[in-house]
């Protein structure tokens, strides 16, 4: 998958397939195009009528960009969304403004299963009964603009706003607050992997905190390895500015004025960490969680 940022009537058909792919306008961003790139017996993405012309429009626009993700199954495309949309980010500061994806396990498969499942399944309880669109609307909140889940699922603003209090009433939580949409966003990626065999559902696994879920070697690891790239030979502005950017909510205004630089500079420090650490930041999503937990456990850690 290719989500493309450029003119939508620069390479379209009326029915949106070309070949073997497909080019569809993205429903949240109105500047971004999904592509659909079919991919051979091998693995490897093959023409499929969209791949040359994607690059070559590209190359001749220095108004697009094109970030592309991992060959995935087809029932696997939202998560070849998220790759392609942080591939994008990382593109667009790039001479070529081509980029592909190349990211690590998510922080969530890693954990010891049988605990990390008891943990989300308790941290979700409280909103297990709610309605689905609810549930739709938090899940979706956490990766879109408020204005992009409402024109997904064609419902007001007003309407998110208020499936969005009523699910952090019931669960406690401030969802302006990046660490706790981070905690959310791990809660709910655990809850959606495979259980565990059923002699290990069977056992009562005593519910942990948290903290000891992201204090594991596992957790420590995978933490350092994504900060890496912000730590040898870089300006510690960058590491800083992120600090203050999650303290203030993922504010660029309110990080300004707590480090006395200006918002633009703030800007640059988050476009240099996004092509350092290929996570787009500067939209609401995995990248942002990611930085999140990060953070957490290497503040934790020995």
């Amino acid at each position: 998958m290719a989500p493309f940022r450029g003119r939508t009537d620069a390479y379209q058909d009326a029915s949106s397939y070309h070949g073997r792919g497909m080019m569809v306008r993205c429903p949240v961003y109105d500047d971004h195009l999904i592509c659909l790139l079919p991919t051979d017996h091998d693995g490897d993405c093959v023409d499929g009528g969209l791949a040359a012309p994607l690059r070559a429009l590209v190359r001749d626009n220095p108004h697009y960009a094109l970030g592309i993700s991992t060959s995935v199954p087809l029932p696997a495309t939202a998560q070849a969304y998220d790759q392609a949309r942080h591939a994008l980010a990382v593109a667009g500061h790039t001479p070529e403004r081509v980029a592909d994806y190349h990211g690590r396990p998510p922080l969530a498969g890693l954990l010891p299963r049988r605990q990390a499942l008891a943990w989300a399944r308790a941290f979700l309880e409280p909103i297990r009964a709610a309605p689905r669109l609810t549930l739709d609307i938090t899940s979706l909140a956490l990766n879109f603009p408020r204005s992009g889940v409402a024109r997904l699922l064609d419902v007001s603003r007003n309407t998110v706003t208020a499936h969005l209090k009523r699910a952090q009433d019931a669960l406690g939580l401030n969802l302006q607050d990046p660490r706790s949409r981070a905690e959310l966003a791990l809660a709910l990626a655990i809850n959606d992997l495979p259980p565990p065999d059923d002699n290990a559902i069977a056992e009562h696994v005593a519910t942990p905190s948290v903290d000891s879920l992201l204090s594991t070697e596992a957790a420590i690891t995978w933490a350092h390895a994504f900060l890496h790239p912000l730590q040898p030979g870089t300006d510690r502005t960058v590491h800083q500015t992120l600090r203050a950017w999650i303290e203030a909510g993922t504010d660029a205004q309110r990080t300004a004025q707590t480090l006395g630089i200006s918002r633009t500079t703030v800007r640059a420090h988050l476009h240099t960490a996004e092509q350092l650490l290929k996570r787009s930041l500067q939209t609401p999503g995995p990248g942002t969680h990611d930085l999140v937990n990060a953070f957490r456990i290497t503040d934790r850690a020995p």
